[in-house]
């Protein structure tokens, strides 16, 4: 699963990566974003792509409140187009979350101990997401949000069998199109990223309490195991 991650790159770095044509949201960097907040999503529609707040957890349209968002933060890839909570959105509103990294717990001697994985070039990356606008019982429309997870390639497994779908940056033209409903083609979008693009070290336990919202929260913690 995906339940904690971090996004500090500036907004002018993101722009440049994901080929953005606007931006409506104000971003700070943030060390331990999780489930129930709002997390910057990239959407393409009306021919413009852009970078937007959404509330992590999707919200189906037919759900009373907006509770029902804390049990759907992650999609599985390979049920994703089956769910009917998710069957909708996996056809027409697909989207990017903008992450620098993501945490996930070492379990030893049971012990749990956190490890951030991010990529090796120091970019940020999109997880495949899917995204719903859901309308309140006082007509206020919010935008919610899932991260699909797809099976964990060999540097993740140790720590958990899942991990986000990080998209390919010459998958993202396909992924966010609008008009794109060949499910084949979008599932081949959801493979596990190659280790060798990633790098997982050990770091603070004060990642633990969400909080806990600091730069110190990713910094490598010596001799820690790879």
């Amino acid at each position: 699963m995906c339940g904690r991650f971090v996004l500090q790159s500036a907004v002018e770095i993101i722009s440049q990566i994901f080929r953005l044509g606007r931006v409506d949201v104000s971003l700070i960097p943030r060390y331990n974003i999780a489930p129930g907040q709002d997390i910057a999503i990239v959407v393409e529609e009306g021919g413009t792509r852009s970078l937007v707040s959404c509330r992590w957890g999707l919200v189906p349209s037919w759900a009373k409140d907006l509770s029902e968002g804390n049990k759907m933060i992650n999609a599985r890839a390979e049920t994703v187009a089956e769910k009917p909570s998710f069957r909708q959105p996996f056809l027409r509103h697909r989207c990017l979350v903008v992450a620098d990294g993501f945490y996930e717990w070492r379990t030893e001697g049971g012990k749990k101990t956190p490890v951030y994985v991010r990529p090796r070039s120091g970019t940020p990356m999109g997880f495949a997401g899917l995204f719903n606008r859901w309308t309140g019982p006082d007509g206020a429309a919010v935008c919610t949000t899932t991260i699909i997870t797809t099976e964990a390639n060999d540097l993740v497994r140790p720590l958990h069998d899942r991990m986000p779908a990080i998209t390919s940056p010459d998958r993202y033209d396909l992924w966010l199109s609008p008009g794109m409903q060949d499910q084949g083609r979008l599932q081949s979008v959801l493979t596990p990223c190659p280790s060798g693009l990633l790098e997982a070290y050990e770091v603070t336990s004060k990642v633990n309490a969400t909080k806990n919202d600091s730069p110190e929260n990713i910094e490598r913690i010596a001799n820690s195991k790879q």
